[in-house]
């Protein structure tokens, strides 16, 4: 039996550039097929249906025609605006930047729904809580899990012995943490303090409502911040361009809080 020429599919919207006169190209990560490159014909006229329904950082409902090299939205549904989250400028650069690693780690044609609804979940929460900076070290480090990139915070992954309290080093190189005793060769390695240690433990087993309210100190909050913006650059392997949009807000606007 052939495949049928027509599908629905729920999706966030990650973004959208101009094709031709009329037409957009958008790039959806889709809750059942993973990430998706789609045309919008026609949707950059005034009269068209599909006008202010493919916005970034949009949950949609979709009906999609099959094409030969490209798929062609038809029908668009808001699901969710996610209109806390567009209020202020400074969520909408950590919602771009979640749309980026999202596009960036995301791959075309491999379902994971879970990557999906993290993705939601986090978005929602910067929206809830737009000073707090746990909702995207929540979502830098479930990322990594859920796409199989989790690094090791129990073992040393060299000597693969328990680690035990003392000095702890880290290298998203070889793949998480290191004893005292292992060196690598080769291995761009860097400390990790204990403290750290338990807040990406803490990190990986809980549910983000539950760390929100999470307090630490700030060189603790930096220290965390430079381990997950680097293990994530290390696995995409390329700039993340919002990166530096939202280190810009974030100096000229209040610091962000973990608590």
């Amino acid at each position: 039996m052939p495949a049928p020429r027509s599908y629905r599919c729920e999706a966030l919207t990650l973004k959208r550039h101009p094709l031709g006169e009329a037409d957009l190209l958008v790039t959806l990560y889709t809750r059942d097929r993973g990430k998706l490159r789609a045309m919008a014909k026609g949707s950059r006229r005034p009269t068209s249906k599909l006008v202010g329904h493919l916005e970034p950082l949009t949950q949609v409902s979709l009906s999609l025609a099959q094409g030969r090299n490209l798929d062609f939205i038809t029908q668009v549904q808001v699901v969710g605006n996610l209109s806390a989250l567009k209020s202020d400028l400074k969520s909408i650069a950590k919602g771009l930047y979640v749309a980026e690693l999202l596009d960036g780690f995301g791959a075309e044609a491999s379902p994971n729904a879970n990557l999906y609804h993290l993705a939601i979940e986090t978005l929602e929460s910067v929206g809830l809580h737009p000073d707090s900076a746990w909702p995207l070290r929540y979502f830098e480090l479930q990322l990594l899990q859920h796409s199989g990139l989790m690094p090791e915070l129990h073992c040393c992954v060299d000597c693969r012995k328990p680690l035990s309290p003392g000095q702890h080093r880290f290298s998203p190189d070889v793949g998480g943490t290191l004893c005292a005793d292992c060196n690598p060769s080769g291995a761009r390695v860097r400390p990790l303090s204990l403290q750290a240690l338990k807040v990406l433990r803490l990190l990986q087993r809980s549910r983000l409502a539950e760390i929100v309210s999470l307090r630490v100190s700030s060189p603790l909050a930096q220290e965390l911040k430079t381990l997950l913006n680097t293990t994530v650059n290390y696995w995409l392997d390329k700039e993340i361009r919002s990166t530096a949009f939202l280190e810009h807000l974030q100096r000229e606007s209040r610091p962000e809080v973990y608590t």
